[in-house]
């Protein structure tokens, strides 16, 4: 049974902790997304990614580079972050994730691939995707075998590697049949999936819950907009 957890800084190591702190309060960051901080909740969600000073991590569909950015500073000049972005949504998609790296985030590269594909030179300690596995069920994107997908995902990572999924939460039961109008996803499908490709779940995480959304609503709805949809967060491994 995974673990439900909430965290902080207080509840991570020192190291854990300065960098954390350091990444959230690098002036590189853009004013919109510093702005966005107080509905990501990004101090508790890179502890609750488990990144450290070093590893390799993958950020799919990194959509603008909100995370990547933070996954940059923590992980240090010894560590790498690719953005692992679509060709599918165009140029200017493509151009705000590139804007990373013109701001001066030298272990940040950049990777294109067609919808549901991504290359990755060697095995990661972290796949990360946040708002967008949901997109890999959209049919009009471009059809995704998932099974194939996340059989990649877990070759792409190192044993003991960890995979997180965060994303806006359908109601339970609905599995993807809501995701084409709604760009939202039954977790429980997500955990079943991901199940049958060899991962184990760990962890999930309640902090960016809100068990008033009323989740048969696009997110992108104009009576959602600057409100807080209900999402999850599960952190799976990949057993060593």
């Amino acid at each position: 049974m995974a673990l439900s957890l909430v965290l902080s800084l207080a509840a991570s190591p020192p190291a854990w902790a300065m960098s954390i702190r350091a990444a959230i309060s690098d002036p590189r960051r853009p004013a919109d997304q510093v702005a966005q901080d107080v509905l990501r909740k990004p101090e508790q969600m890179l502890v609750f990614a488990g990144i450290k000073p070093g590893q390799q991590v993958a950020d799919f569909l990194p959509g603008g580079g909100y995370f990547t950015r933070l996954f940059s500073d923590v992980a240090g000049p010894s560590g790498h972050v690719t953005m692992l972005e679509t060709t599918r949504w165009g140029a200017d998609n493509i151009a705000s994730d590139q804007k990373v790296i013109d701001d001066g985030y030298k272990n940040v590269s950049l990777d294109t691939a067609a919808f549901g594909q991504f290359n990755l030179p060697a095995p990661v300690d972290l796949f990360w995707t946040s708002r967008n596995y949901h997109d890999l069920l959209i049919a009009k994107y471009g059809v995704v075998d998932m099974a194939a997908f996340n059989a990649r995902v877990f070759a792409s990572l190192k044993p003991g590697g960890l995979y997180i999924v965060l994303d806006h939460s359908a109601p339970d039961g609905t599995g993807s049949r809501l995701t084409d109008t709604t760009h939202r996803i039954d977790e429980a499908l997500v955990k079943e999936k991901l199940a049958k490709a060899g991962f184990k779940l760990e962890a999930e995480s309640d902090l960016l819950r809100n068990p008033d959304d009323d989740r048969t609503k696009a997110f992108y709805a104009p009576e959602m907009q600057g409100k807080n949809t209900d999402k999850f967060a599960l952190l799976f491994r990949r057993p060593k």
